[in-house]
């Protein structure tokens, strides 16, 4: 479809004000051709994320809010676009309409995420389960994953590991228990009910010791998901890409180190993160994790060329 319901540029801006780190990513390492599609993907859920974070509207209200994004996601995908829409969803339509792979990494995206978004007005206000909150990171950590592979590098198809999705369900770990402090005054409990009741703690007892503990838990388990996921990227053939995913997984790693250093015991925002010293570390990791992926790369090209048959002149 030749048709554009949105323009890049308003997509762009969007996409700057909410992350830098998104905004520059998609400039330099997203395939050329793709960079508009990156912005629009990234920028409409920072639109409707904003929406359904906001303190107006009820609950009843977001979720019909949510409703017919899903429901404009599902026609769009039948071919059905209407012409009654607002700006920001004109980036969701144009998205469908550009897609023309069948069961594509950025249907995957769209998809995942509007569950994320939907599970986010729900879960407001209540405490989650365990099986709820790894569904929640599963659901997430397939879009991330699925929309880097989709805009970055997209011709080298990504490796068919089981471990593909595990840096990003690292990452949203360690989001989760950045932002808790945060979260816990909006309305949202990161930790499950099961150990709440075990622990007889309320959400809000973040400074208590069973609170650290499972803190605890849940950065070991990051570094263990993050271990596993720079393997997998080393295995990505674009080095974009492997790039981007190591940047991406630094980033986080930062936040597990200060966590840490502070003995488990969360506090109200990082934004040290933002600072000189934070982003030197995160850019030193993600080089020297692109230096020690490049030896097992050229160890499989030359692989490939050694098993290819000899051709014997005439």
């Amino acid at each position: 479809m030749n048709q554009t319901y949105s323009s890049p540029e308003f997509a762009a801006e969007i996409t700057k004000k909410g992350s830098r780190q998104t905004f520059y990513t998609i400039r330099f390492f997203v395939d050329r051709e793709r960079v508009g599609d990156a912005y629009r993907g990234y920028a409409y859920f920072r639109w409707l994320d904003d929406l359904l974070d906001d303190s107006v509207g009820s609950k009843q209200e977001k979720l019909v809010l949510v409703a017919r994004q899903q429901k404009l996601l599902d026609a769009c995908y039948r071919g059905k676009v209407s012409e009654a829409l607002c700006k920001e969803e004109a980036m969701l339509v144009d998205l469908v309409c550009n897609d023309t792979e069948p069961n594509s990494g950025l249907q995957s995206y769209l998809r995942n995420m509007m569950k994320v978004m939907r599970f986010d007005v729900e879960r407001r206000y209540r405490v989650i389960s365990q099986a709820e909150l790894a569904e929640y990171t599963q659901a997430l950590a397939k879009a991330v994953t699925d929309y880097m592979h989709h805009f970055i590098g997209h011709d080298d198809p990504p490796p068919p590991d089981r471990t593909r999705y595990l840096a990003v369900n690292a990452a949203h770990i360690t989001h989760m228990l950045r932002d808790t402090v945060e979260d816990v005054d909006a309305g949202y409990f990161n930790i499950p009910i099961e150990y709440l009741q075990a622990e007889e703690m309320l959400p809000s007892d973040i400074n208590n010791e069973a609170y650290r503990r499972w803190v605890c838990e849940r950065v070991e388990l990051a570094r263990m998901c993050f271990a596993a996921g720079r393997e997998y990227m080393m295995q990505i053939k674009n080095w974009r890409c492997r790039l981007a995913g190591f940047a991406y997984i630094a980033r986080f790693e930062w936040v597990l180190g200060a966590i840490e250093r502070e003995n488990y015991s969360l506090r109200d925002g990082y934004p040290e993160l933002k600072g000189l010293q934070a982003s030197l570390w995160v850019l030193w990791s993600a080089i020297t994790s692109m230096l020690s992926s490049m030896g097992p790369a050229i160890a499989i090209e030359r692989q490939k060329l050694a098993v290819q048959p000899e051709t014997r002149e005439e």
